[in-house]
């Protein structure tokens, strides 16, 4: 099980709301979705029901007891650098199109039939 995954558990869980936990945590809800799913299907039961009211389910309950002992016991994530990114972006040193030549169709262009 991964960490970032068991730490969007662990929000979700806290807040029982799939919204208010994407907020907190700084992800889109979609990405918060699709790590409970893949969570579920590692642990191979619901962990959470979806619907009216958002609930953990026994299984659910039993994990976060686990991903809270687990997050606690993980090395804290690396640092993200905080220097400026890369450089200008150059413009590119192609020729562009080649100069119309007076009486020739333009290459690559079909002509228009009647």
């Amino acid at each position: 099980m991964d960490t970032t995954q068991l730490r969007r558990f662990v929000a979700v869980a806290e807040q029982l709301h799939f919204p208010r936990a994407a907020a907190s945590l700084g992800v889109p809800l979609a990405a918060l979705y699709s790590s409970i799913e893949k969570l579920e299907l590692e642990v191979g039961h619901p962990l959470v029901t979806r619907g009216g009211e958002t609930r953990l389910t026994k299984a659910g309950i039993l994990l976060l007891a686990e991903a809270r002992e687990r997050i606690a016991s993980a090395p804290p994530p690396p640092a993200k650098p905080s220097g400026p990114s890369g450089g200008k972006a150059k413009a590119s040193k192609g020729k562009g199109r080649a100069p119309v030549v007076k009486g020739q169709p333009k290459p690559y262009k079909k002509r228009q039939g009647r």
